[in-house]
């Protein structure tokens, strides 16, 4: 049986797909993060061979059915000897598989938006955008490094959470129902040994500071008002990569679709709702995802060696 595999990683999560010829999905799997920044580039480059090993090992399929793998990697294009080692690493360790790598906000695009002229928005861990636009033509904004951008993303949020935390707990801005929740969930016996838990336990992981942003939402759902702006001032963060490339490229129609992925979205109408505000103020329109980020990387897969989304 010839088939395609999809892969669509990301910093705290990776799902790895198998489709048949036809398009038709045959299985989907996920596992951990394959970010070479959070787990370095022997680990990722390990554990992307041996996913894709296992899955089609679960499926009984033949390396030489393949007729092609499309790999979504965080950071991909941001370093270029980095990318060079792990195309190549993995290149020869899925031989005779053929394997084509785009960084992880391409193939949210794809599957968002099937392949379509639009922009997408990703934001999970980090925060990024990617468009293509008339004659196939493409950029992506944002996705810089958290300690100074992944504006709109969860370890953003995270962050401005733990700061509103700080001036709830010593009293610089009125106690809301933030102060509580991380004191229960983190459960402080004094507002101070916050620092001490954060800088231990919590900063050195961008994972458990993206994670913070639960924080936030319980806080919300419990009426802390300085909270929900944080998702509002989210949401005009998220919608400035838009307007870039809204600006920078050409479109076949001004009616311009613009989606969206990861665990940000999950919170649903607190972001998603001054989101299309934001989206629609720029003469855009939000598109509900049509298909998931592994389902794109198997129409990028098809598209790259086979010629068709």
């Amino acid at each position: 049986m010839k088939y395609y595999i999809g892969v669509d990683g990301g910093s705290t999560k990776t799902t790895f797909a198998a489709a048949k010829e036809n398009g038709e999905t045959i299985k989907m799997v996920t596992r951990g993060g394959c970010s070479y920044q959070s787990v370095g580039v022997d680990a990722a480059v390990r554990m992307l061979n041996k996913e894709i090993r296992g899955l089609l090992a679960s499926l009984k399929l033949e390396e030489e059915g393949c007729i092609g793998c499309c790999i979504g990697m965080p950071c991909y294009g941001e370093n270029e000897s980095v990318d060079q080692v792990i195309f190549a690493t993995v290149k020869k360790l899925l031989a005779p598989i053929p394997v084509h790598m785009v960084n992880d906000v391409e193939v949210g695009w794809a599957g968002s938006l099937e392949c379509q002229e639009g922009i997408h928005v990703a934001a999970g861990t980090g925060s990024i955008a990617f468009g293509k636009g008339k004659n196939q033509q493409s950029m992506r904004c944002g996705g810089w490094n958290e300690f100074y951008g992944d504006e709109g993303s969860c370890y953003w949020i995270g962050r401005q959470a733990m700061s509103l935390f700080s001036k709830e707990a010593d009293g610089r801005i009125p106690r809301g129902p933030l102060y509580d929740v991380v004191k229960q969930e983190m459960g402080l016996i004094n507002d101070f040994y916050f620092t001490d838990v954060i800088k231990e336990s919590w900063a050195p992981y961008r994972w458990k500071v993206a994670a913070f942003q639960m924080y936030a939402f319980q806080a919300v759902k419990e009426g802390d008002r300085s909270v929900e702006i944080l998702y509002k001032m989210a949401a005009h963060e998220l919608a400035l990569m838009v307007k870039t490339i809204k600006e920078k490229l050409r479109f076949s129609s001004e009616s311009i679709f613009v989606s969206y992925s990861g665990g940000l979205f999950q919170v649903g109408g607190l972001i998603l709702d001054p989101f299309r505000e934001e989206v629609e103020r720029l003469g855009c329109i939000l598109k509900k995802p049509s298909c998931s980020a592994a389902e794109g990387a198997l129409l990028l897969a098809a598209e790259h060696f086979r010629g068709g989304c």
